[in-house]
């Protein structure tokens, strides 16, 4: 899962990047109200975290710029803000929650379960874990679960599979894919997508799944059953 952390407070923003990391997400972080709308306007993201009070822009204004750029990408605002009004405001703008500093980490990996619990065809775990079909990924242990035994996978496998995993039956465009999994900011060469889809789809075969990695030709890739 690849999430944007919007956060102007350094110390703050490096202990979050480093927690999410270490939890199996992918995060791209910034410290100010205009990198977060450029980031976010990028539609890449599986969930945005949003500090309220940012310089440069406010992350009210941010959120409600990306809302009528039809950006639906689920919002958890972040701010130390607790009145009732002002949840009120940032809910009313388009945010899908919101957290009041101080809080607990654990609390924030449940409203970020919460929030991107979108697909009915999903089963997410309170361990994170995603089960699809005959799979079942693990992003904490970086494991992949099928009926004939189980594989590791590298980091950037894992963000492949989960981006499938999220939007299963769907196919997903290759410029897609390569913001999702390598970040706006990468400059990765076209070919090094076939090249994970390659990999995934033996990872799949090896673990016994009847999942397939089906190709639509001059559009991209999609998690087929």
């Amino acid at each position: 899962m690849r999430i944007l952390l919007a956060e102007d407070d350094e110390g703050l923003n490096k202990a979050l990047t480093w927690q999410l990391n270490s939890r199996g997400y992918s995060v791209d972080s910034c410290t100010n109200g205009e990198e977060a709308l450029y980031y976010g306007k990028q539609n890449i993201y599986d969930v945005i975290l949003l500090d309220r009070m940012l310089p440069d822009r406010e992350g009210t204004d941010v959120l409600s710029t990306l809302r009528k750029a039809s950006v639906s990408t689920p919002v958890i605002l972040i701010t130390a803000l607790g009145m009732v009004k002002d949840k009120i405001t940032g809910l009313d703008l388009g945010a899908d929650d919101y957290l009041v500093k101080p809080f607990d980490f654990e609390e924030l990996l449940a409203r970020i379960r919460c929030v991107t619990r979108r697909s009915p065809m999903l089963n997410i775990q309170n361990d994170d874990r995603i089960s699809y079909r005959d799979i079942t990924w693990s992003p904490r242990e970086m494991c992949l679960t099928g009926p004939q035994g189980d594989c590791m996978l590298s980091r950037r496998e894992g963000d492949l599979l989960e981006s499938f995993l999220r939007t299963p039956e769907q196919t997903l465009a290759r410029e897609t894919l390569l913001l999702k999994v390598w970040g706006p900011d990468s400059e990765v060469e076209a070919g090094n997508l076939d090249n994970y889809v390659h990999f995934l789809r033996r990872r799949l075969k090896a673990i016994g799944s009847s999942l397939q990695i089906k190709t639509v030709w001059g559009v991209g890739y999609g998690l087929v059953s």
